[in-house]
């Protein structure tokens, strides 16, 4: 059995590579997957984990890299709620991955991984509406 030690980030847009730049500065294990290679020039200079161009949804691609095996955190960012749910059901029910945060641009696909304890969902128009109340409180005051 491998030993689950790394965090792979599949998707390298804005959130993603923000994430990867969070935990690379934290000395974590870190893999991130992307299609194209030119999303990487969005990681710091100094980042200091893996990148690998490929299909994340191709599961020889993720096999043949040993990247899922050993992932005790995944985070799935890319910019398809149908991608990243499929991703999400293949890290948790095949792979047993412990942590699993997901991004879904609709708020309605919480529904279909509700009861999963090990799957957190990722809503940016939910964060941005609650900073946005945020500032308005302070506004306020």
């Amino acid at each position: 059995m491998a030993i689950k030690n790394k965090i792979i980030i599949i998707g390298c847009g804005r959130l993603g590579s923000s994430i990867a730049n969070y935990f690379s500065g934290r000395g974590e294990n870190i893999v991130v997957i992307d299609s194209s290679e030119a999303s990487f020039t969005r990681l710091d200079n100094n980042f200091s984990g893996y990148t690998a161009v490929g299909d994340a949804s191709d599961l020889s691609f993720l096999e043949n890299q040993g990247y899922i095996e050993t992932a005790r955190k995944v985070i799935i960012t890319s910019g398809d709620d149908n991608l990243n749910l499929f991703l999400t059901h293949v890290a948790d029910k095949i792979y047993g991955v412990e942590e699993i945060y997901v991004r879904f641009d609709d708020p309605q696909k919480s529904l279909l991984i509700s009861g999963e304890p090990n799957v957190r969902g990722i809503y940016p128009f939910q964060l941005s509406f609650d900073n946005f109340l945020a500032l308005d409180e302070e506004d306020e005051k």
